[in-house]
């Protein structure tokens, strides 16, 4: 199994910078509790101007609108898509996406026989 790497660089309101690097067998718990950890610093992600003209975004925008919560397939985004925006994409195109936004932490990815199945990662809030 590849060794796992993850690099997050984030900066606060008052303009402090943290660089944090995680190595090694690197789960999605792990990363959870790094965003829980930001969360206790009152540390926002940083606000993407959303750029509707890149597929990428295209694909996260459906994703995000149509699919906040319960599970997908990336034949669902291509089905919202082609509704959404009028203009054919492949499947293939999305499902690069879609793995790629895996990567990044922001949906889970599941084998289902022959196919993923996506979820959209939401923080719970922890209220003491």
């Amino acid at each position: 199994m590849a060794k796992k790497r993850i690099r997050i660089d984030m900066e606060d309101a008052d303009g402090a910078r943290y660089d944090i690097k995680l190595e090694g067998n690197v789960t999605r718990e792990k990363v959870l509790k790094i965003f829980e950890m930001m969360d206790l610093m009152n540390i926002e992600e940083e606000q993407e101007t959303t750029n509707m003209d890149s597929i990428g975004s295209k694909i996260w925008h459906i994703v995000d609108k149509f699919f906040p919560m319960g599970k997908f397939t990336s034949t669902n985004i291509l089905e919202k898509y082609e509704d959404e925006y009028n203009e054919p994409v492949k499947l293939s195109i999305i499902s690069t996406y879609l793995s790629r936004f895996s990567t990044k932490g922001k949906i889970d990815r599941i084998r289902t026989g022959r196919e993923w199945t996506y979820q959209t990662i939401k923080l719970s809030q922890k209220h003491q």
